[in-house]
């Protein structure tokens, strides 16, 4: 016999004789009958579960035995007597996620939660179906701790523990590791495995901090992850493996979240992941967040797509204002997303083989996209907007990225000068904005950068932090302008690099002081009349095809250098020095080797090469001279030689050329033309 009551009062009332086992009512409103908190109820005579106000229903005169809900699996909060935001919705979603048969709980109305609270939850989906939560009167969380969100999902440590020193090096690319006893581990079971800090190192600072899977028990001492190890660690440090009980698929979509407080202990944020794998989240919209709207660490293999961020808190405090931060996770997807005056969109903290696509950042000052430098690697950024700095949180985390690629991105800054490796930027694109600092500008570590069909309104500065590549470092189809009186190098740089049809606009004393010498094939560099010619330090200058127009070299290096012009290029113009090339001071020897090139001086005062202090050697053959003069001292070539030969001269001054001997000769063999 099913029974049908008006509300929940008198479902409660009920009396003893009608509550048998089994019995089933309806409840026609939670209040009152025709609102929205209709539900079925059965009767449990054995039941001592505690009245949740929801789900569970004592009767007014006590005993044994309980009213259930009966669901499908589906919980919602109007069950509860909640149809907006005026009273707390916290009890009721504990209830809901206490129940292991309800594997989704949707809002039909804008909520509020008072609570921060921690699940364990797996296989759980929390839809708020486009309604807002507020947070305002919201408990106060513990002080500088960015993941005291109000939904955390958290896996947690089994107890189970092993440490190995390895007694091999854990190779770069190997899935396969090392440990003290294969024996405790099972296919398909989590762990953490974490290296131990390198000596002198900073405190953070570790290659390898990862949850991931047994796929292959191999021997007695090593074990198959699902994970290629990005960076080598030596024999002689230890792995420490820890096993966990992860968080499994639980999502969070479509909330509008509006945060409270302005403090680390007031403030408040959505969304924590940790020991999580399999946790999506989608279409969050946040306002006046603290913390990152969406936390991640120890995570794998999850998406975050259509979320948003405007307007938080605070941005200066580092780890406040992010939409999304992740540390220590492994294929992550984060998609579609944005912010709006924000600190960060995303950041990678220790964190491989993620990807992020589509998401813009404006008010972007503080960085759009950043890693931390703990190690990252494997990265890829394809069709966003906004601010980029890899590897540039300080010592304190190693300082380090790999293999980072960046496509079709357009910003106002990017930055990886610290110890970032191997990496590629394609179609990258940036502008000077008003009021961010050194914004138009690329700053780039020198160990095996590759850029391909990118511009810089501003600077593009060579950095070099480490050498370990084993790739060239390489940029082609770009367009570069740069600022007067800048060096293309903040630092040293011992590294070669190569231009391919480049153009260099703005030049006006650019200077290359840096050991490494510069390639260019098929460029061409832009000064002007009354500008600086570029002062190169460095050991090689070569210049293949392509265009030099008004400016030119000045070498100003203490060591021996060398000047190659070949292959169709052609040098015209003037600059300020009235010489195409020059030696500033006394310095190394100089080889300056020239042919087939085109050498046009825009006045009689224009100079094609002026060799007046140092000493070095001089060919050139199969090139064309018009207008200027040439310049050298008589003891120029005092412990070298000078071969100018098969060239063709029109209206060149060569009255400035010292005396033909054994080791000089300029006349013969060359087509002068009056």
């Amino acid at each position: 016999m099913m029974y049908t009551v008006p509300d929940i009062e008198s479902l409660m009332l009920i009396p003893a004789e009608q509550r048998k086992q089994g019995a089933a009512v309806w409840v026609g409103g939670y209040y009152k009958e025709g609102d929205p908190g209709a539900k079925m109820m059965r009767w449990d005579g054995k039941s001592t579960a505690a009245d949740n106000g929801g789900t569970v229903h004592a009767p007014v005169d006590g005993g044994i035995g309980r009213w259930i809900m009966v669901h499908n699996g589906v919980g919602d909060y109007r069950h509860f007597g909640i149809f907006d935001a005026d009273r707390p919705a916290d009890e009721a979603l504990e209830a809901w996620l206490a129940d292991p048969s309800v594997y989704r709980v949707e809002a039909s109305s804008d909520l509020r939660f008072n609570k921060r609270h921690r699940f364990h939850r797996s296989h759980i989906e929390l839809d708020f179906n486009g309604f807002s939560v507020y947070t305002d009167g919201i408990e106060e969380g513990p002080p500088n701790d960015p993941f005291a969100a109000v939904f955390q999902f958290r896996g947690r440590p089994s107890g189970e523990e092993q440490t190995v020193i390895l007694t091999e090096d854990a190779a770069e690319m190997s899935e396969v590791y090392e440990v003290e006893d294969s024996s405790v581990f099972a296919i398909g079971e989590w762990w953490t495995a974490q290296v131990s800090n390198a000596e002198g190192g900073g405190s953070t600072e570790r290659e390898l901090d990862k949850l991931i899977m047994v796929t292959e028990i191999m021997d007695a001492k090593h074990v198959r992850f699902n994970y290629k190890n990005g960076w080598l660690i030596r024999k002689g440090r230890s792995i420490t493996y820890r096993r966990i009980a992860p968080v499994v698929r639980a999502h969070v979509k479509n909330m509008v979240f509006h945060g409270a407080g302005v403090t680390d202990m007031t403030g408040s944020h959505p969304l924590v992941y940790e020991y999580a794998v399999e946790c999506n989240v989608s279409a969050i919209e946040a306002f006046r967040t603290f913390w990152p709207v969406i936390m991640r660490r120890h995570c794998t293999h999850f998406v975050t797509e259509r979320c948003r961020l405007t307007n938080p808190t605070e941005v200066v405090i580092g780890g406040t204002g992010y939409m999304t931060q992740q540390i220590y996770c492994l294929y992550g997807h984060v998609r579609d997303c944005h912010t709006s005056n924000a600190r960060h969109l995303n950041d990678f903290t220790g964190s491989a083989y993620c990807q992020v696509e589509n998401c813009h950042g404006d008010g972007d000052e503080h960085g759009t996209f950043v890693t931390h430098g703990q190690y990252e690697h494997d990265l890829v950024f394809t069709g966003n907007s906004g601010l980029l700095s890899f590897g540039n949180s300080g010592p304190i985390w190693g300082e380090s990225a790999k293999r980072i690629t960046v496509k079709k991105h357009v910003g106002s800054r990017f930055i990886s000068f610290r110890k970032v490796t191997d990496i590629t930027l394609e179609d990258v694109h940036i502008f000077e904005q008003k009021g961010i600092p050194d914004s138009g500008s690329i700053w780039v570590n020198t160990d095996g950068v590759h850029m391909k069909n990118c511009t810089a309104e501003n600077t593009l500065a060579f950095f070099q932090a480490v050498s370990s590549s084993g790739r060239p470092n390489v940029v082609e189809n770009c367009t570069f302008k740069l600022v007067k009186g800048r060096s293309l190098n903040r630092e040293p740089v011992l590294q070669d690099i190569f231009f391919h049809n480049c153009d260099f606009h703005g030049l006006d004393d650019l200077r290359w002081s840096a050991a490494g010498g510069l390639y260019f094939r098929d460029c061409r560099l832009y000064g002007a009349q009354d500008a600086e010619p570029i002062r190169m330090e460095g050991s090689v200058f070569s210049f293949q095809g392509g265009r030099m127009e008004d400016t030119g070299i000045s070498l100003c290096g203490a060591l021996n250098q060398r000047v190659e012009l070949r292959s169709g290029a052609c040098i015209r113009g003037t600059n300020r020095g009235k010489c195409f090339f020059t030696t500033e001071k006394e310095s190394g020897h100089v080889e300056w080797r020239l042919s087939d090139i085109v050498s046009q001086a825009a006045d009689a005062e224009t100079s094609h090469f002026r060799l007046t202090t140092g000493h070095g050697e001089y060919t050139a053959s199969g090139s064309t001279f018009e207008g200027g003069s040439f310049i050298v001292t008589e003891d120029y070539f005092r412990d070298g030689y000078m071969l100018h030969h098969g060239n063709v001269e029109r209206a060149v001054n060569r009255s400035g050329l010292p005396s033909e001997n054994d080791s000089v000769k300029h006349r013969q063999g060359n087509l002068i033309l009056r």
